[in-house]
């Protein structure tokens, strides 16, 4: 399996994921995709390229208020029901080995995350990069919308710090975020996470291992884009997510 961005590559099969940063159906997306990929037959001959998706474009780099509270506002709840809601998420994330701490979360913006994403698939560390922000911004509290955060994370991951840093410091990688997000939208793709395999078939949403697995095979011999609708639920979309 290899993940480049390079659109002069012809390998038998491309996998490309629409994610954020801030999405946990993304993470727990991205560890069942891992788990159809240990099983695909062909996954030597896979290409992977994370894509950007920005739920809320017009997030601020931080909040004050505790990922509950912002929830109960969102959905016009009380904090209590808030905290059963994300319970429900954290414990489908334990199913995938994950850990989601959402009493310490720390949203923001993720779009100098998807910069530096975009910087870390030149050298081949963007599926590298893109994990070790799921995992500070969802276990380790880490607030994602900090310069200073992302910079820790992604050298954390591989990368060169003068080379984030320059990142940060400038607009770089923002034209290939602002790409993506369009393809998505010329795809049709509202939510994410977003597995479109080949531009011919298409999962929605973090579908189970054995989902994703009959997506990567079906599409194997496939010549049209099928969008697998599955569970709605687990996944995130408009500047929300189904918890």
């Amino acid at each position: 399996m290899t993940e480049h961005d390079n659109p002069s590559r012809s390998p038998f099969m491309r996998v490309e994921i629409w994610s954020d940063i801030a999405c946990p159906w993304c993470y727990i997306g991205k560890r069942r995709f891992e788990k159809a990929l240990a099983e695909f037959e062909h996954r030597d001959e896979l290409e992977v390229i994370w894509r950007s998706f920005e739920l809320d474009p017009n997030a601020p780099s931080g909040y004050e208020e505790s990922q509950d509270v912002l929830l109960a506002k969102k959905y016009g709840v009380s904090a209590e029901q808030a905290r059963a809601m994300t319970s429900r998420v954290a414990a489908e994330a334990r199913k995938e080995g994950l850990e989601f701490r959402f009493d310490i979360m720390k949203p923001g913006n993720t779009f100098d995350a998807h910069r530096v994403a975009h910087l870390a698939a030149t050298v081949g560390l963007r599926e590298a990069v893109v994990e070790r922000f799921f995992r500070g911004y969802f276990t380790e509290g880490a607030p994602i919308g900090d310069k200073a955060t992302v910079l820790y994370l992604a050298t954390d991951a591989g990368l060169e710090p003068a080379a984030v840093q320059a990142t940060l410091d400038s607009d770089a990688y923002a034209d290939a975020v602002r790409a993506d997000e369009a393809r998505a939208r010329s795809l049709g793709i509202t939510g994410v996470p977003f597995f479109a395999i080949d531009e011919r078939y298409g999962v929605s949403g973090a579908q189970s291992p054995e989902m994703l697995l009959e997506a990567l095979r079906r599409a194997h011999g496939e010549s049209k884009l099928v969008v697998v609708a599955g569970n709605d639920e687990a996944s995130c979309d408009d500047e929300s997510c189904a918890i």
